[in-house]
């Protein structure tokens, strides 16, 4: 019981039809439904914005979406209005296997303040509880799926390994938006920061 299946953000607005749609998002959702069935422990993140959140280009007047802003905490992508709280957007793909989880982490609720990690928001200082939970139920190592490669799962597995988990990224059950080269750089983050990228 000490491995950890971590599944990230797999949300109706990061599959095709949603407001930050990742190509071939939805194709993931059986692979991480048979992968459940086999973990002792279960995982699931949730991206849950307020509206008006101030990563979403809407809420910076002449701002484009996928611009780049520099934000207390640093560069912060602003994206499409997405995963706001409460809206279809934000629930799980409707194929996932959510009875599975033992747990739920929603992320990005702080409406001033971005949230790619599992682990902390994007100061990489605020903690999101996660590590505690992991740690009381003694888990040492975590297998990560989910959505976007190359930002909410790049983001957890490096600060995972970090903080001393063993991380493996299961690449064939995630999806990227490869945003200006982002997937070569998180692919390269991630194994510099020891993550088995597979």
């Amino acid at each position: 019981m000490t491995h950890a299946l971590l599944v990230i953000d797999v949300q109706n607005d990061f599959c095709p039809g949603g407001a930050l749609a990742v190509a071939g998002g939805d194709q993931i959702v059986p692979g991480i439904n048979a992968l459940m069935a086999d973990a002792s422990a279960v995982i699931l993140t949730q991206d849950w914005h307020p509206a008006g959140h101030s990563s979403f280009a809407s809420s910076h007047e002449g701002a484009a979406p996928m611009s780049l802003i520099e934000m207390p905490y640093g560069p912060q992508v602003l994206w499409p209005d997405h995963c706001i709280q409460g809206s279809l957007g934000a629930q799980f793909h409707p194929d996932l296997t959510v009875d599975r989880a033992d747990m739920i982490i929603r992320k990005g609720y702080n409406p001033a303040i971005d949230s790619y990690s599992a682990f902390f928001e994007n100061d990489h200082s605020t903690p999101t509880g996660l590590e505690g939970y992991l740690r009381t139920r003694g888990i040492t190592d975590l297998t990560l799926v989910g959505l976007a490669t190359d930002f909410c799962v790049n983001y957890s597995a490096v600060d995972a390994a970090k903080l001393g988990f063993g991380v493996t990224v299961r690449t064939d059950l995630c999806r990227g938006i490869d945003l200006d080269g982002s997937m070569d750089a998180a692919r390269a983050g991630m194994q510099a920061a020891g993550v088995t990228v597979s």
